[in-house]
């Protein structure tokens, strides 16, 4: 019963697995009645020494008992930079483009998303090798350069997906159509929240930041119980949170929310209904959403020194949104939440595509330029804030877009999407720090070794999380999923 039934059961505690979506009753809940609770109770013992020998104890409200690998980490922030990042113009910098400027490719060309390909494109931006580690990183990042012995670099992340909303599905949830849960519900899902006042997943947007083409399905708990799914909160609005105020007065909202919890416990004691129990779980982390909000969300009390290490007071309104959104996800951090995300914005000079303002099929250097402006001071004064405060250990940063870019030009100026070979880094959270994991080939084409998936990404921050993404499963439609799906590796050389 370890691999298939163990993992099942083992998954769930305050959310009862074991149901099927049906709604027929549970195992765990027929047990509870079966000779007065008895059988529930060896369960309950039997679950609990699966998993009390890996880690520690998690909060109720976590579908573990458990952590079932040494946790590393206890937040995840996921800047996720919408529309993909030219690792070539970033942090893998490849001299031979720059020998090579304007001749033809000398290998074959793989299909490309316009077809409008040229010749080799060497990167207008300069790289400096940065940190006692000795990084290069571009001129695009300074202020992340900075911080070079804090990263650990992957330079050969793959994607099977050429298009954005599939890619972004499949960075987000492992799989390239909607439907599925996003790393950050099966993060929240199986660890809980530290903090019942906040969700266990939100998702900062501020000034012109939407969801990137996907839309806030990327953000989805799929078939996960409902409130998985990431909170958007607004970072710079004065309402953070829609219909968050409350209309009444609070002993009449409790009375209320009560009243209809006790209609709803009794339904769930006769037949168990996961979108009933969410529901309740909504209604009471809303309730307390209405005080914590606003006090999240008000900056007053941060040093003046603080704001402007961030750039929230920039007069650069796209980095002081982002700024702020980057301050906010160390506030959150701070609160218990598990799983941040921050989101790109989409205006400003040189932004790309809409929601995938780094898409720069054209004027790569005026649009890579104004992007890495917008987020480059907020994230360098984010890993050193945690650092000084003590909170980086705790949490793992995941730096990444859904592709890279072509080493040959689109048009005369701009770069088409390439998934065979791109970067993305890891900070914090057990993280080797300074580390280079993985190689492109010398055009920055394809990767050539220690070649990773977006799985394999993943698996690696579940177990910095203390989670075994093997185990980590919940049954539905008569199969057990997993935020890997059958695949993934832990990527040890990074962590």
């Amino acid at each position: 019963m370890q691999n298939q039934d163990g993992g099942k059961m083992n998954q769930q505690r305050a959310t009862d697995t074991g149901h099927v979506a049906s709604g027929i009753l549970s195992r765990r809940r027929a047990l509870e009645k079966a000779s007065m609770g008895f059988g529930a109770a060896a369960l309950a013992a039997m679950l609990s020494g699966q998993s009390r020998a890996d880690n520690g104890k998690l909060p109720k409200d976590a579908a573990l008992s458990y952590t079932q690998t040494p946790a590393k980490a206890k937040h995840v922030i996921f800047c996720f930079m919408s529309g993909g990042v030219s690792s070539i113009d970033s942090f893998d910098p490849k001299p031979r483009l720059t020998k090579d400027h304007g001749k033809p490719m000398p290998v074959k060309i793989e299909r490309t998303m316009f077809n409008n390909n040229g010749n080799i494109m060497g990167s207008p931006f300069p790289f400096t090798p940065s940190g006692q580690c000795g990084m290069p990183i571009s001129s695009l990042f300074p202020h992340i350069a900075k911080v070079a012995d804090e990263i650990a670099l992957i330079r050969s992340m793959t994607a099977p997906f050429n298009e954005h909303a599939q890619a972004n599905f499949f960075m987000h949830t492992g799989f390239p159509i909607m439907g599925y849960p996003s790393a950050g519900a099966w993060a929240a899902y199986g660890l809980g929240t530290e903090n019942e006042e906040l969700p266990a997943y939100v998702v900062l947007q501020s000034g012109s930041a939407v969801a990137p083409h996907g839309g806030v399905s990327l953000f989805s708990s799929g078939f996960l119980p409902a409130h998985r799914q990431g909170s958007i909160i607004r970072a710079d609005q004065k309402d953070a949170v829609r219909n968050i105020k409350p209309s009444k007065p609070f002993d009449l909202q409790r009375r209320q929310l009560d009243l209809v919890k006790q209609f709803d416990d009794q339904l769930l004691s006769e037949q168990f209904d996961p979108q009933i129990e969410a529901a309740v779980q909504n209604y009471e982390t809303a309730f307390r959403m209405q005080t914590s909000v606003p006090d999240l969300c008000d900056l007053s009390g941060e040093t003046a020194g603080t704001l402007s290490m961030y750039g929230v007071d920039s007069p650069d309104v796209e980095k002081a949104a982002y700024a702020r959104q980057c301050l906010m996800a160390r506030r959150l951090v701070e609160r218990g939440v598990r799983f941040i995300e921050l989101s790109c914005l989409t205006r400003g000079i040189g932004a790309g595509n809409g929601p995938n303002p780094w898409d720069q099929h054209s004027d790569l250097e005026q649009g890579h330029g104004a992007m890495a402006v917008q987020v480059d001071q907020p994230i360098g004064a984010l890993i050193q804030d945690l650092k000084q405060r003590g909170l980086l250990e705790e949490t793992l940063i995941v730096w990444a877009g859904e592709f890279g870019r072509t080493p040959f030009s689109q048009g005369s100026h701009g770069r088409d999407h390439n998934p065979y070979g791109f970067s993305v880094w890891l900070a914090g959270g057990g993280a080797k720090g300074g580390t280079i994991y993985g190689q492109t080939d010398e055009l920055g084409y394809y990767a050539i070794e220690n070649k990773c998936t977006v799985y394999d990404l993943w698996a690696t921050v579940l177990h910095q999380l203390g989670i075994d993404h093997e185990r980590l499963t919940y049954r539905y439609g008569g199969r057990d999923f997993r935020l890997t799906d059958v695949h993934g590796e832990v990527l040890y050389g990074v962590v």
